[in-house]
């Protein structure tokens, strides 16, 4: 079953239209409002603002983490206002928590972002924290995204370029795919595939762009419009399978060795170098190359964890997603071979 929005907005200014487009949909006028508690909850008053001379009925709540417990407290709330719609107004996690209590309580859910760092925007899955594994996990699509560049673009450039580390992932998910497909004969879609490369070809040629002091508009749309298509192709396929490999194993493997160092887009960036040297893509170099122009993490150093926690990480990584086959295999790498692997692309001294 194929899983797709039924309306994208991308441009300047357009989250001053989200009443529109909702009424162009007939969601219902009952909508609940979650964001972050920082910066993006002035955003979110303003969506909330337009709601109501709209017409529409409005609450508003924040969220501080995108954790389980942050999920339950904002679903008890939603399910006493009994909104047709549910808002996510922010970054990963007002949009992941959004996504999940809309998902539960069998609501339509808007994604409007304020950063791009990461794919989740516009798919039917969310990173949530205290589960029993830090994986993704099966919600519901967006009936609607609105993607405000005007905005999105004056996210912090360490959410922008950290974005572009997500969709530099697709290269490396993509060969674990096929490997899965040809050795275990797990479905592969062709086109799924096609759109997740096509996201990550378009992030390597807006990374000169992204290097620039100042970032300019036309590449974050540019990397927002790919962020989306990834999105999109984790609905097509109904899976994350075109967005998530072994270096989302590797990042989530990371996270519990040391308690989440850095930005998710970072450590997938990292992962995706290492990964692509197993697989004997020589593309690992150039990888590398346009990460360290753009100013991200291609060392543990950078990543702010010692040599030993990367290794370690590496080790760990085939246990995140055991059902998930890749180029780890299914008894992941001896200690020995982490470290080898480590320090020839790099990653550690």
């Amino acid at each position: 079953m194929i899983e797709l929005p039924k309306m994208v907005v991308v441009g300047r200014g357009v989250r001053r239209y989200v009443a529109k487009y909702l009424l162009s949909l007939g969601t219902g006028k009952k909508c609940f409002v979650v964001s972050g508690c920082g910066a993006t909850r002035g955003i979110a008053k303003e969506v909330a603002e337009s709601l109501m001379d709209g017409g529409f009925e409005v609450s508003q709540i924040c969220v501080s983490s995108a954790h389980v417990d942050e999920v339950d407290r904002v679903e008890l709330e939603a399910r006493s206002y009994a909104p047709d719609v549910i808002l996510g107004v922010g970054g990963g996690k007002a949009i992941d928590v959004a996504k999940v209590v809309a998902y539960r309580l069998r609501r339509h859910f808007v994604s409007i972002p304020t950063a791009p760092s990461h794919d989740g925007i516009a798919s039917p899955f969310a990173s949530v924290k205290g589960f029993e594994r830090p994986t993704s996990v099966r919600t519901t699509m967006p009936i609607l995204v609105v993607a405000d560049v005007e905005v999105i673009s004056r996210a912090p450039r360490r959410l922008i370029v950290a974005g572009c580390g997500d969709l530099i992932g697709k290269f490396s998910a993509i060969l674990d795919w096929r490997l899965a497909h040809r050795l275990r004969g797990e479905y592969y879609g062709e086109y799924a595939a096609s759109l997740a490369l096509l996201s990550a070809k378009h992030a390597l040629r807006a990374a000169r762009a992204l290097s620039a002091k100042k970032i300019p508009e036309e590449a974050v749309r540019t990397l927002v419009e790919a962020l989306i298509s990834s999105g999109v192709a984790m609905g097509i396929a109904g899976s994350t399978r075109p967005a998530s490999g072994s270096e989302h194993m590797f990042a989530h493997a990371l996270d519990i060795v040391a308690n989440y160092p850095a930005l998710h887009g970072e450590e997938v960036g990292v992962g995706t170098i290492m990964m692509l040297y197993l697989h004997g893509s020589p593309m690992w170099r150039k990888v590398r190359k346009v990460l360290r122009r753009m100013g991200a993490p291609t060392t543990a150093k950078e990543l702010g964890v010692r040599d030993v926690d990367i290794i370690e990480a590496l080790v760990r990584a085939h246990t995140v997603r055991p059902e998930r086959y890749t180029i780890l295999g299914e008894k992941g790498l001896s200690w020995e071979a982490a470290e080898r692997l480590a320090r020839v692309t790099g990653v550690i001294d």
